[in-house]
């Protein structure tokens, strides 16, 4: 019976750990995210939102050996949203890695958008989704950066949002 508590226990653990990032998990707390990343700045936001009222910016970390830099955003002490940002030179090792972490995407494609008078932008996404929690790797090949979004709920709509 402890064992069948204990597997039950675990299995519903696992969707507010889906989308874990060295020690930085959606629905943890600040003092989580700075144990995490020690370099993070932490301060309330600049504007006025539903979404978050606290960020911790700028934390240089390494995800699956890729140099990256982190911000995390926080409602009420609770992580709600983090996005990591890396160079685009290094997107197959940290797509390798996501897979790995978190399996295979929902989705996954390469648009084309098609400009007149410049070469035509191509934009790669890589799409999971676990309950009300998503990450959305994006990445404009012609860029020099790619970024990873993780949030729950309607924070992407909510954050910038003017109030």
């Amino acid at each position: 019976m402890k064992q069948l508590a204990a597997l039950l226990l675990c299995l519903l653990a696992c969707p507010a750990l889906a989308f874990e990032l060295n020690g930085v998990v959606l629905g943890g707390r600040e003092i989580e995210a700075k144990k995490a990343m020690p370099s993070a700045l932490c301060k309330a936001q600049e504007w006025k939102s539903d979404a978050a009222d606290r960020r911790c910016d700028d934390a240089r970390v390494a995800v699956g050996g890729v140099e990256a830099r982190v911000t995390v955003f926080l409602k009420a002490d609770v992580i709600q949203a983090y996005e990591l940002r890396f160079a685009i030179k290094e997107l197959e090792r940290m797509k390798a890695h996501l897979r790995k972490r978190w399996g295979e995407p929902l989705a996954e494609a390469t648009e084309v958008i098609a400009r007149r008078d410049s070469p035509d932008r191509k934009v790669f996404k890589m799409r999971w989704e676990k309950g009300a929690d998503r990450a959305l790797l994006v990445a404009q090949l012609e860029k020099k950066r790619a970024s990873l979004d993780v949030s729950r709920g309607n924070f992407p709509v909510e954050i910038y949002r003017v109030r």
